[in-house]
């Protein structure tokens, strides 16, 4: 009896040190003819008395042909208990049962991130047109991805929607996104992130990533002559870019991690993204690089010098 009442009093203090208890429910963000696209959303449980809530919407990785939106649930749980209102949404699929490496057919991967930079504007856009219902704030909507999600989101937070809209919808004129997270992501084109247009990132990503290449290097490393070969800006080109423009930023190394660590704090340690959410919408503006030795190495990671 006695270890009963000691497991007790450690489960009623373990549910007061998660903040806010949350809800959760599965919406349809959009549907047409030949598509349903839903989401999971979670928010705090007095969200309808509460002031309009910050929201982040998650990607979920996969190489732009699996995964689920499962896999953020995690993380949107752990928001919603610390506040925001957190959403992991399904997306197509492009390159489902279609080559996304060096023997791919470049255009197939530059659609396959359309589709999900669509898709995700689409969500935005839900949430812009249903903010009173969720009491969400569109001024303060954060978007987080892994992998390809991280892929996706860079790419929505700065390509030109009426230039790349596939779905005759955009966002609102001027509407802009409060901050990125982004897990072992990159970009096409680092020109993109311009003095005008940067906002707050925060990136973490192994820099022995074999994959999504951690500096400026072809997606999976391949050969220049390959039918797939696309050049990607990571995580530590784009932290250096933001970081000479003076913008709010912060990277986590993985030294010598690869691509495993691809969404490492969105499934545990979620405290350091939150605190991150937390400064922006308090004003701050920092550039920061944290270094994890994980006690990995190989020969990508050992062109850093900041790694042992």
């Amino acid at each position: 009896m006695k270890n009963l009442k000691h497991i007790l009093l450690a489960l009623l203090l373990f549910c007061g040190s998660q903040g806010f208890a949350q809800k959760h429910q599965t919406l349809t963000y959009f549907k047409n003819d030949t598509l349903s696209l839903d989401l999971d959303l979670f928010l705090p449980e007095n969200s309808a008395s509460a002031d309009n809530l910050p929201l982040v919407i998650f990607v979920h990785g996969g190489g732009f042909s699996g995964g689920s939106r499962d896999g953020g649930q995690s993380f949107c749980k752990f928001m919603a208990q610390n506040g925001y209102a957190a959403a992991t949404i399904s997306y197509t699929l492009y390159m489902k049962n279609k080559k996304f490496s060096c023997d791919g057919i470049l255009p197939e991967k530059i659609k396959a991130f359309n589709f999900g930079v669509n898709d995700l504007w689409l969500s935005t856009l839900f949430f812009i047109d249903n903010a009173t219902t969720y009491h969400i704030d569109p001024a303060k909507i954060f978007i987080a991805g892994s992998s390809a999600g991280g892929e996706t989101i860079l790419h929505a937070a700065f390509w030109n929607q009426k230039l790349m809209a596939m779905y005759g919808k955009t966002l609102p004129e001027g509407f802009k996104y409060a901050g990125l997270i982004s897990g072992a992501g990159a970009i096409m084109d680092l020109n993109l992130i311009t003095r005008e247009n940067k906002l707050p990132i925060f990136f973490f990503h192994g820099n022995g990533d074999v994959t999504v290449p951690y500096g400026t290097a072809a997606h999976h490393y391949c050969p220049v002559n390959s039918s797939g070969w696309l050049m990607l800006f990571g995580s530590y080109s784009i932290f250096n870019h933001l970081k000479s423009m003076k913008g709010m930023t912060h990277l986590y190394t993985y030294c010598g991690g690869g691509h495993e660590y691809s969404a490492e704090l969105f499934n545990q340690n979620q405290a350091y993204i939150l605190t991150f959410m937390n400064d922006v919408l308090k004003g701050k503006v920092y550039q920061k690089h944290t270094v994890f030795e994980t006690g990995k190495k190989n020969h990508l990671s050992a062109a850093y010098n900041f790694c042992k």
